[in-house]
């Protein structure tokens, strides 16, 4: 059966579309009520569940903040309102470390091991993806078998390269090695690479297109939530690096430490055992500080993050 579409000078027979069309999956009910209670009990349940876990993650920056701006004697009282309040810990900090060196260190390592590592880890994961060779399955499973490996089982072989490069005391063994990519970005990358429409490569492949002209023009704008990922989460693990730090420049002066290795120097400057006065409010103003630069990168990168994930978890 067929009804016409009345347009102005046609008229056409088109098929009757039925009214129900196929009903989209429903969600199971008890995924429905858990992910929206329509009771006010459930909401108040589920909100007081949600307050709680905040509170609880919530609680070390609460103490770490309250414990900066104490004097010497009520550091470690924990209390989370201090009874007497020295907000000029804020400004003494500068005058007793070289904050700002080593913050400035620690940003500048941090943007270059991330930026390297989600460039190389791109390409190497872009090759996986589109390149079909002989090989490749079992060349990709002993990247991914790179994994396995204990970071303590290469520290060895990595400090003796770095030695006879006479690259120690550098910047450069922080960051060198991600020139080489990540198995687990190439991974990550990789499962993104082939979510992608194939005919995008296979147009510009006949447009004449180079195979570097298919990463770089296509693949990589189209690829910037996984990039920005990468990124974050490399600028993370090297912003937080004290082991690699502590190795590579611990006996190089200490206004080239970052800050995990700066404020690890200054709980020793400040221990009585060593001679100090047990100054630790100094640490603490330190330990906060050094936080708001992860807190405002993840600020304006988490609207690429959620993206990123978003898209991961549509494919099947």
């Amino acid at each position: 059966m067929s009804v016409s579409l009345q347009t102005p000078g046609v008229s056409r027979p088109v098929p009757e579309v039925a009214a129900a069309a196929t009903p989209a999956p429903k969600r199971s009910r008890w995924r429905r009520h858990l992910a929206q209670p329509k009771s006010l009990a459930g909401r108040v349940v589920l909100t007081a569940i949600l307050v709680g876990f905040a509170l609880l993650f919530l609680y070390p920056f609460v103490w770490l903040l309250a414990a900066s701006l104490k004097p010497r004697g009520e550091v470690f009282d924990n209390a989370l309102i201090p009874k007497t309040f020295v907000p000029e810990n804020y400004i003494e900090v500068w005058n007793q470390l070289p904050l700002l060196s080593w913050m400035w260190n620690s940003i500048a390592i941090a943007v270059l091991a991330a930026g390297t590592v989600a460039i190389s880890s791109s390409i190497v994961a872009f090759g996986f993806a589109y390149f079909r060779f002989p090989g490749r399955n079992i060349l990709f499973g002993l990247v991914l078998a790179t994994m396995m490996l204990p970071g303590a089982v290469t520290m060895i072989p990595i400090y003796l390269i770095w030695k006879e490069t006479g690259l120690l005391g550098t910047w450069v063994p922080l960051w060198g090695m991600n020139l080489f990519g990540s198995a687990f970005y190439i991974f990550l990358q990789r499962q993104f690479y082939l979510g992608l429409p194939k005919e995008l490569f296979e147009a510009a492949r006949l447009d004449g297109a180079s195979y570097w002209g298919l990463f770089w023009r296509i693949a990589m704008p189209l690829s910037i939530p996984s990039f920005v990922i990468v990124f974050l989460f490399e600028f993370q693990a090297s912003w937080n690096n004290l082991q690699s730090a502590l190795i590579y420049l611990n006996a190089g002066s200490v206004d080239d430490f970052t800050a995990p290795l700066g404020i690890a120097y200054a709980m020793t400057k400040y221990s009585p055992t060593a001679g100090g006065h047990g100054d630790y409010q100094y640490v603490m103003v330190a330990a906060l500080l050094v936080t708001l630069p992860m807190l405002l990168l993840f600020a304006f990168g988490q609207r690429y993050f959620i993206e990123g994930v978003a898209t991961q978890g549509r494919k099947g």
